[in-house]
């Protein structure tokens, strides 16, 4: 075990300025993928450990036409909204299908969205290939197993996939991300919050050294919309996505007036699926639409032996979303 510095900041203001002046430090909060990879499985290392878990940064509130969700708010205590649950079920449906109950009363919402892809080499410190841990390095799962990777906004730099489910639905209701620095406050759209690995997979976010996630605020679909999460996976519970997709729609006299597709498993960002919302949005609801949706949303994919499967089973995926939340009672 690495020896660090653990200190307990009283104020936000006191925790961004700390991590801020200490290139060596880093956050922590709900604790799970900061201490797995810095204490076991020894990927990153830090040599001060600011604790933000008793910030005042919990609770929800529900405003105009959204809610805004404090970054230490729990998975469990989101997912179990009466707000989330009557007007974003898919929200709620993807906060259930992302981990047991234990987990969900730990892992914070600011986590989720900071989490660290799942890839097997990115996570081995003994693999020397990996370009997000060491740039530069290369890619050792373009050419290995690779079943759990991307296929959007992949390339032969790195492959690894985006691995949270709440992202999926975020990503399709424009959530924006509001964040704290020692310059003030600033927000981003999530949509706009990650980067695609281009030639610098190690860099994944739009967050400064310091910057501190303090909320997120989540819009309300229209009344009247009717929305869905579906998770693909190998097996049905402690799993990672091969594929999912987060849908919502207003159907009115047999027409798609307002859609959002988003999806999960597949991209090495949550990836919205803007062309398949242009394809919806004035289509009836059937699925010769599905399926032209979900052909433009899959277009250039960058496949290995071990991900080309999943071309066909995104496109799959999406088609069955689609027709269930089409089918389901607003």
């Amino acid at each position: 075990m690495t020896a660090f510095e653990y200190v307990r900041p009283d104020d936000v203001t006191g925790a961004v300025a700390m991590v801020s002046a200490d290139p060596a430090a880093a956050y922590l909060a709900g604790g799970t993928t900061q201490l797995d990879l810095l204490l076991k499985d020894g990927v990153v290392t830090s040599d001060r450990l600011v604790d933000i878990g008793r910030l005042p940064l919990r609770g929800i509130t529900e405003g105009v036409g959204s809610l805004s969700v404090g970054a230490l708010t729990s998975m469990e205590e989101l997912s179990a909204d009466p707000v989330v649950r009557r007007r974003l079920p898919f929200v709620h449906d993807a906060l259930l299908a992302g981990a047991s109950p234990q987990l969900r009363n730990m892992a914070t919402i600011g986590g989720n969205l900071l989490q660290r892809t799942r890839c097997r080499y990115f996570r081995d410190a003994a693999v020397p290939a990996c370009n997000k841990r060491a740039p530069g390095s290369g890619c050792a799962a373009v050419a290995g197993r690779a079943r759990m990777h991307a296929i959007l906004g992949a390339s032969e730099s790195c492959i690894a996939v985006h691995a949270s489910d709440l992202c999926v639905p975020f990503a399709a209701l424009d959530v924006e991300v509001h964040i704290r620095g020692t310059g003030g406050r600033r927000s981003v759209p999530l949509t706009e919050f990650y980067l695609l690995p281009g030639d610098r997979p190690d860099i994944e976010t739009v967050l400064e050294h310091g910057e501190l996630i303090t909320h997120v605020e989540v819009p309300l679909p229209p009344s009247g919309t009717r929305s869905g999460y579906l998770k693909v996976r190998d097996r049905a519970s402690y799993e990672f996505a091969l594929t999912s997709a987060a849908a919502a729609l207003v159907i009115e006299d047999g027409t798609i007036v307002w859609a959002r597709l988003a999806l999960g498993g597949v991209g090495t960002v949550p990836w919205r699926a803007r062309e398949a919302e242009a394809i919806l949005t004035g289509a009836a609801p059937t699925v010769q639409t599905y399926r032209a949706a979900a052909e433009a949303t899959i277009r250039d994919p960058f496949t290995v032996p071990g991900t080309a499967f999943k071309v066909e089973l995104a496109k799959r995926t999406i088609v069955r979303i689609l027709r269930d939340v089409a089918e389901a009672r607003p």
